[in-house]
């Protein structure tokens, strides 16, 4: 069996679910994947099924009952991936906006000692493609922000393309993350750098979807904004203790 699976959750992604499967399973280094899919009423749920009868044993898929936050999708996998034993859990875009290629760099940065290895467009200049201008200045400033007001060397604090090794996910208590949307990256970052664990940010460039619509709003930015405060506030008055 595979230790290594990737986590993608899924919304409306019929066009490109079976590709970026396909993508994945064809690497060096036997990635299983799990898919989070929110009950997208495209059919990207039957694309997946259909796909599972190929890659028995490898393909897996959780269905909830709706769009419930990209937080919750995420750490419903998380607590599906420690369930089944995998030792490195990796996030992953359906979109292609991650390049699966990179999986194998963030497994590797793991397998050399990392805790936490991340796909950072801005550890080596600015690594963004066809993205408006705007918005890559924002996201590039909000990540500075989180920066100055958290206290961590991530160069890219918002990024979610990342390698988890199992230590990590077994250490957070989970059902303590309070983000849902994409403050939950930056929370479940800022939580591993408080306990303690080695993070890496490894470069990649980041291509923004050529199919489907992006998920993003400007509620996303506004709970990164005003939720980094609070969550450096409440950190203030929590004690981060490993247990050996």
């Amino acid at each position: 069996m595979s230790n290594k699976v990737v986590i993608i959750p899924t919304y409306n992604e019929k066009e490109n679910i079976e590709s970026i499967i396909r993508k994945v399973m064809s690497l060096d280094g036997e990635f299983n994947v799990l898919i989070i899919e929110d009950n997208s009423p495209d059919g990207t749920a039957d694309i997946v099924k259909n796909l599972m009868k190929e890659f028995e044993n490898r393909l897996f898929i959780v269905e909830r009952k709706g769009k419930l936050g990209l937080g919750t999708a995420y750490i419903a996998g998380f607590k599906w991936a420690l369930e089944h034993n995998y030792e490195y859990i990796f996030e992953m875009d359906a979109d292609f906006s991650h390049n699966p290629d990179d999986l194998i760099k963030l497994h590797k940065a793991c397998a050399n000692g990392a805790d936490l290895a991340i796909g950072s467009r801005y550890i080596s200049g600015i690594n963004v493609v066809n993205w408006p201008m705007g918005r890559v200045i924002m996201s590039y400033y909000a990540s500075k922000y989180v920066r100055i007001v958290t206290g961590m060397k991530v160069k890219d604090a918002t990024a979610g393309f990342k390698c988890y090794t199992r230590k990590v996910l077994e250490t957070i208590d989970l059902d303590k993350i309070r983000f849902k949307g994409y403050a939950f990256q930056i929370e479940m970052k800022f939580t591993a750098f408080k306990f303690g664990f080695n993070i890496v940010e490894v470069p990649i460039i980041f291509t923004d979807r050529q199919e489907g619509a992006s998920k993003m709003s400007g509620g996303i930015f506004n709970e990164a904004v005003w939720g980094v405060i609070k969550m450096k506030l409440r950190s203030l008055f929590r004690t981060y203790k490993r247990v050996a």
